[in-house]
């Protein structure tokens, strides 16, 4: 006789397991500990075998005879039902590990030892509230253009058109990682350039007159904050590096007698040298005093085992009466350095961008920029100290000809 859903309720366990059919191969099987599991006994190539089906109450007597009849349809069409919950068991797996959002999580964690934690924060925080909403579940190899468009479009109209360009970019490098990875055959965020038009470019708010230069730097010596702070805002023109680059600083990088800093660039991961006026020198030996046994040249006000905040000087000059949107920020000393060492001191742009750790295109390859043009910007960089003090005194200055 068909089981009932009464009888099922009224079933008691034993101390042996029992069987409760209902028909065409379906059973119920009822554990000494009260457990009900559903069964379908087959036969498939002269041997018996048996597909579970799901537990009791959770599947249903109803559930429970559709999922039998759905084993019957295979079996009538020559497929095994237990290999077949297998195939897809394996292919739910796989589509699981491919996701967009799985995969792109791996490219993350392999890019990850060589990217700024920051970087690496500000890009996964793109993915979770702008791609994986949408993009995130769907099997990599399956997504098209049209749904990256999608999600482009979204993040274009509310305003941010660079993020949405920095997305497209980074949903690319995952498809091509997921082609690296045998996962994808194709990268559909490719053909997406120029989709989105063109983001304005906002260059960092940065001072380049002269006269407004002493003023700023006469400035700095009425700052109230922390004495690594103020080393740091004196540094930053005078180095005119990356301020998450100054900010990051170790003791390590350098030698204060030989008046060199070498660190890797954030961007390109290769060495490069600055090379230290006297005036720096004698900032970082003053410093090294309170700082020295740490490892950051700047370690952070809470903890000395971690570096500056990315704030601290922008805020600085913020407490000084700048504003670091329309004035002068951290990052706006480099230009500030790369507009007057041209007009002003006449030096060669090839020299200043080499300093400037940018890639300069030349015979030798981009390798060499660490040691290109040394001596030249050994003096640049003593004679942009001098020139730097001579606009805080408040003097007269004439341009210096770079020599040759």
């Amino acid at each position: 006789m068909a089981l009932t859903d009464t009888a099922i309720r009224n079933a008691k366990p034993t101390d042996k397991q029992q069987k409760l059919y209902d028909g065409q191969g379906l059973l119920l099987l009822i554990t000494p500990a009260g457990g009900k599991r559903w069964v379908f006994k087959y036969r498939i190539g002269g041997k018996e075998k048996s597909l579970a089906l799901g537990t009791y109450p959770e599947v249903s007597l109803s559930d429970a005879r559709r999922r039998r009849d759905d084993a019957r349809e295979k079996l009538a069409a020559g497929v095994d039902p237990s290999e077949s919950k297998k195939t897809d068991k394996r292919a739910a797996r796989l589509a699981a590990i491919n996701t967009f959002e799985a995969v792109a999580l791996a490219w993350m964690d392999e890019r990850s030892p060589y990217v700024e934690p920051a970087q690496y924060d500000k890009t996964l925080a793109r993915f979770k509230n702008d791609a994986f909403p949408w993009l995130g579940t769907h099997p990599i190899a399956e997504i098209e253009a049209p749904e990256i468009l999608d999600v482009l479009k979204r993040v274009d109209s509310r305003g941010a058109r660079f993020t949405a360009h920095r997305l497209r970019g980074e949903i690319s490098r995952v498809f091509r990682y997921g082609i690296k990875e045998g996962l994808c055959k194709a990268d559909p965020a490719r053909d997406l350039l120029g989709a989105i038009p063109p983001a304005q470019t906002t260059h960092f708010a940065s001072i380049t007159e002269p006269a407004k230069v002493g003023e700023m730097l006469r400035a700095f010596d009425g700052f109230t904050g922390t004495f690594p702070v103020l080393c740091a805002l004196k540094l930053a023109p005078m180095l005119f590096v990356r301020p998450g680059e100054l900010r990051q600083a170790e003791w390590a990088e350098f030698d204060l007698d030989k008046g060199e800093w070498r660190y890797h660039v954030s961007k390109t991961k290769t060495e490069h040298l600055v090379p230290l006026a006297v005036q720096a020198v004698a900032i970082l030996r003053e410093l090294h005093a309170l700082t020295g046994a740490c490892r950051y040249v700047f370690p952070g006000a809470r903890d000395r085992n971690r570096p500056m905040s990315e704030a601290a000087v922008n805020a600085a000059l913020r407490r000084l009466g700048y504003d670091t949107r329309t004035e002068i920020t951290g990052h706006g000393f480099r230009a500030m350095a790369r507009t007057i060492l041209h007009e002003e001191l006449e030096q060669k742009p090839e020299v200043i961008e080499h300093q400037l750790a940018h890639s300069v295109p030349d015979n030798l390859g981009g390798a060499y920029n660490r040691t290109k043009f040394i001596k030249e910007r050994r003096t640049m960089m003593q004679k942009w100290a001098d020139y730097l003090d001579q606009l805080k005194a408040g003097a007269r200055v004439i341009p210096i000809t770079a020599a040759g």
